[in-house]
């Protein structure tokens, strides 16, 4: 079997399938995604696209499943999905694909019975369409707006420029209506007028910078302020180059400093304001992960009403809650509330709060940085003065005319006044907050039943150390704030880790799906609800229309030894020379630190003919362009490239991995969740550590086939992929690639790819 499998990047027989979950080939009405062959989109133009990237070309279905349009459709208005499904597919010129209609019929069956569902969806699947249909059937007959959420910029950009117009265009003949959309962002990522026009306390007395970049900063600010006068929507996104963040702030507002349109005199042209109306007024508002949760689990009612949720790169739905619901304290923190206080108060009320602050920073500066299982008595006086003299300052600002939190008793207060308070009030009760918050998290009997994290990171050239506050877990947030009054559709091609989507559930915290014979069945009236009145949620892998088996080679050196904590070893460089020799450059090394990368970087110049380019020599999406622009160009990097990369074509056929990416021993929020799951009994390194390597291992894994006539190898070099205890969980997390350990095959098979 492994001389015939050489023909591996040629053709090799056989389809491995994972276990454990429902695919499209259990599906009623499909014969699984290796049947019919990979179908092709084309473009507006009738030609096709040279592309097929996870999200890039539609797909669709010529051949749906008659029976599911009569359960679908008898009884309304509108064209079922799976018609409206094929409207879209003839007018954005695709081509079929079963588990298209597979997950299309999974989300129909989702909002039609309340329920919630998890699909992946492997590359090249069409999973935007496959969504974007019934999403969008359900908020016309409806009229209630819904949702769709995404992780990067890059997806929003996609879904808002090039999937919702041409979808919008397919379907205007067929529903009351042209779809209409919109994209809505948080408030700091717009302009505000106010700042632009009129005096406002400025940040430059803040020092979060280096004084080196004050120039560069000027300069830039001088050009927001004339791409003010110009911009129709005041999305920093469009202000092209970017710039940086202090820049950006002397003109913007978060949701808690902002006046309010009918206070600010610039109020009716406010342009966060003219966003979220155009958003009310939208079939499908697009929007991002930390926004979806700042809506859900804040006071701000941010999003229009809705009662289905998208979220798409779900994957990455925990990580960008948790950074929402993570508070930070530090002296600059404290320095910037005492001069946003400034002459509203008594001068010697904000010097006690500025010599708390000072009190913090010589006490953070001498601390080891790390987890804080215990509060040290010294920093628990000190936080508690702290939150005290906040306190003061707050109580002192209400006694001098305002009304708690930055309106004003006088309602002719100016406004530049009432921007300051309210400016001022927000800082306060960042520090306040934060201080309760630290202080609280150490109550309960035991370490193992704190609900909340604090460690301390330490301090950079360009910072001082932060004290940081997070939720041991957001499972359950997200369990009664976002599952609880709506359907949500969560979606990735990385979901089902080592065969099942229970590892993501429980960070979801969801409880045990439905049944896999039960997907696909609309429920009786009365009978959606699981037990407790949650929701029930399924979960379906559509599988993906490549051929992994015959396009790929999943390759474990098996013959190295171990990674250890001192650099790549020797057998590690010579390995990753001798693969990048035989593929003729065309190699994407991810690492599993930035340290190794530039270490490989540098060795591997000086032995290699080919270009080297390493994350950091550029910005990303350059050195990406540079490597997809030339064949025998190399791009090594860590964590932004093992999720960010599509390069379809001949310029990418080897994936290098040089370790399985555990989570780092001293990650306080790891090593914390992890030891709590262990104290209640369960396997805390399989649910945590092993979950978190099997998801960056399968999305590494998947940069390699991004097109339909893409062929190559991803090259584990580490040996525990073969011989762990846990290695059987990590390797079902990956695509179904052909696997061999014996490097001479791979060398082998990677030359010819250089000659075809």
């Amino acid at each position: 079997m492994l001389d015939d499998s050489l023909s591996a990047l040629d053709g090799v027989p056989g389809h491995v399938t994972a276990t454990g979950r429902s695919s499209v080939a259990d599906h009623p009405g499909h014969d699984g995604p290796g049947a019919g062959g990979r179908g092709h989109g084309e473009d507006d133009l009738g030609e096709e696209d040279p592309r097929d990237g996870e999200h890039g070309d539609f797909g669709g279905s010529e051949d749906l499943d008659e029976e599911a349009d009569e359960q679908d459709g008898e009884e309304d208005d509108l064209p079922p999905v799976t018609e409206l499904l094929r409207a879209a597919v003839a007018g954005v010129g695709g081509a079929e694909r079963p588990g298209q209609t597979a997950m299309a019929e999974a989300v129909r069956h989702a909002i039609d019975n309340d329920e919630h569902v998890a699909v992946q969806a492997g590359t090249g699947t069409g999973k935007s369409l496959a969504y974007l249909v019934p999403a969008l059937r359900h908020a016309i007959e409806s009229d209630t707006a819904v949702v769709v959420s995404t992780a990067t910029i890059a997806l929003q950009r996609q879904l808002v420029d090039r999937d919702l117009p041409r979808l919008a265009a397919s379907l205007a003949d067929h529903l009351p209506h042209e779809p209409q959309f919109a994209i809505l962002k948080g408030r700091r990522n717009y302009l505000c007028r106010y700042k632009l026009t009129a005096a406002w306390p400025e940040e430059e007395g803040d020092q979060l910078f280096d004084p080196r970049e004050v120039s560069a900063t000027g300069r830039m600010v001088q050009r927001i302020q004339e791409w003010g006068e110009e911009t129709e929507t005041g999305d920093r996104d469009e202000l092209v180059p970017g710039v940086n963040e202090q820049a950006w702030r002397q003109f913007s507002v978060s949701a808690k400093e902002c006046l309010g349109a009918q206070r600010c005199p610039s109020g009716a042209e406010c342009f966060a304001e003219q966003a979220r109306e155009r958003a009310g007024q939208v079939d499908v508002v697009v929007t991002n992960h930390a926004l979806l949760a700042i809506d859900a689990m804040e006071e701000f009612d941010v999003l229009p009403e809705h009662d289905v949720v998208v979220v798409d790169e779900a994957h990455e739905l925990v990580d960008r809650v948790t950074s929402v619901v993570t508070d930070e304290l530090s002296d600059l923190t404290v320095s910037a509330a005492v001069r946003r206080v400034g002459r509203l108060i008594e001068q010697g009320v904000a010097d006690r709060l500025q010599e708390a602050g000072e009190d913090l920073k010589a006490l953070l500066a001498a601390a080891p940085p790390g987890r804080l299982d215990q509060l040290p008595q010294v920093l628990g006086v000190t936080l508690s003065v702290l939150r005290d003299a906040a306190f003061t300052c707050i109580t002192a600002m209400g006694s001098r005319g305002g009304d708690g939190r930055g309106g004003g008793r006088d309602k002719n207060e100016d406004p530049e006044t009432a921007g300051q308070r309210k400016a001022a009030f927000t800082a306060l009760d960042e520090v306040h907050d934060t201080a309760v918050r630290i202080l609280e998290a150490f109550g309960g009997d035991s370490e193992v039943d704190r609900a909340e994290v604090v460690w301390l990171e330490g301090a950079t050239e360009r910072r001082s150390p932060v004290l940081k506050v997070a939720p041991l877990s957001v499972g359950g947030m997200l369990r009664d704030k976002l599952f609880a009054d709506r359907t949500v559709i969560l979606t990735s091609a990385t979901l089902a880790l080592g065969g099942t989507f229970d590892g993501m559930a429980r960070q979801w915290g969801l409880g045990p799906a439905r049944p896999p014979h039960a997907q696909g069945q609309d429920e009786p009236d009365g009978e959606s609800r699981a037990e407790g009145g949650r929701k029930p949620w399924t979960g379906l892998d559509v599988g993906s229309p490549f051929d992994h088996a015959r396009s790929g080679i999943l390759y474990i050196a098996r013959h190295l030894p171990q990674p250890g904590r001192d650099g790549l070893p020797k057998e590690y460089l010579d390995e990753i020379a001798e693969l990048i020799e035989a593929a003729g450059g065309r190699t994407l090394g991810l690492f599993s630190s930035m340290r190794a990368a530039k270490a490989a970087t540098e060795a591997l110049r000086e032995r290699l003919e080919v270009p080297l380019l390493c994350q950091g020599d550029d910005s990303t999406s350059q050195l990406v362009q540079k490597f997809a622009d030339d064949p025998a160009t190399c791009l090594f990097g860590t964590l932004s490239l093992w999720q960010g990369v599509d390069v379809p074509g001949p310029s990418l056929s080897l994936v290098i991995i040089d370790r399985i990416p555990f989570p780092r021993p001293d990650d306080p929020l790891a090593s914390a969740r992890q030891r709590h799951v262990a104290a209640r009994g369960g396997n805390g390194f399989m649910a945590v550590a092993a979950t978190h390597a099997a998801l960056l291992l399968a999305q590494g894994a998947g940069r390699l086939l991004r097109g339909r006539d893409d062929k190559g190898v991803v090259a584990v070099l580490d040996p525990r992929l073969a011989t762990a205890r846990y290695a059987g969980f990590l390797r079902d997390s990956l695509p179904p690639f052909w696997t061999t350990s014996d490097p001479a095959k791979v060398r082998a098979a990677l030359r010819r790819l250089t000659t075809t």
